[in-house]
Parts: structure tokens; sequence; C-alpha cells
């Protein structure tokens, strides 16, 4: 895998816990070839961490758009920042 070139931060709101969306986000994160996590907050939204070429980033983001996940999610707040290069894989992380 290539160094990550970009980080994306999001945050989804609307009825996005409980409806797959992690193991989705996943899935199409690992499909993409790209690093980070995805989980669930306590406040309702989940937090998506991605690391990867802008392109993929932004590839991974619209397919979770077009996924049947689209229809739950009312917000999306999205941040780009520098990679931090700390993850091996993209994995769904729970709360303690």
């Amino acid at each position: 895998t290539a160094t990550p070139t970009h980080r994306a931060h999001v945050y989804y709101s609307g009825r996005v816990q409980g409806v797959g969306f992690r193991y989705t986000a996943e899935e199409l994160a690992l499909k993409i070839g790209l690093l980070g996590c995805v989980k669930n907050l306590p406040d309702g939204r989940v937090e998506l961490v991605c690391e990867g070429s802008k392109t993929d980033i932004e590839k991974l983001l619209e397919d979770i758009q077009k996924s049947a996940l689209g229809r739950h999610i009312a917000k999306i707040v999205c941040g780009w920042e520098k990679p931090k290069n700390e993850f091996t894989d993209f994995c769904v992380e729970f709360c303690r």
C-alpha cells in the first residue's frame, strides 16, 4: 500500500446507528484499500477516519452515500487533515 497522502475525518448524523453502517463502511473501505476506522459515538453519530489518496477517500465517501446507508444519513461533516499514518488496516472500533 502506498503511503497515504490525505486523511478525512467524517461525522455522519441521522439514523446511522443500528443499520449496519460501520460494517458497510468497513467493507467499502477495505475494497478500495483505505486505512482507518469507523465507530459509533455516544451522541448517535458515526465517526469515520480514513487515510489514502484523495481520489480513493472521495470514492469511499461517494460509495457510502450511494449505498443503502445513504437514505439514513441526514448530515455529513467532513474535515481534511494531514495523514498521521497510525493505521495498518481499516476496522470497526467500539467505544468503551
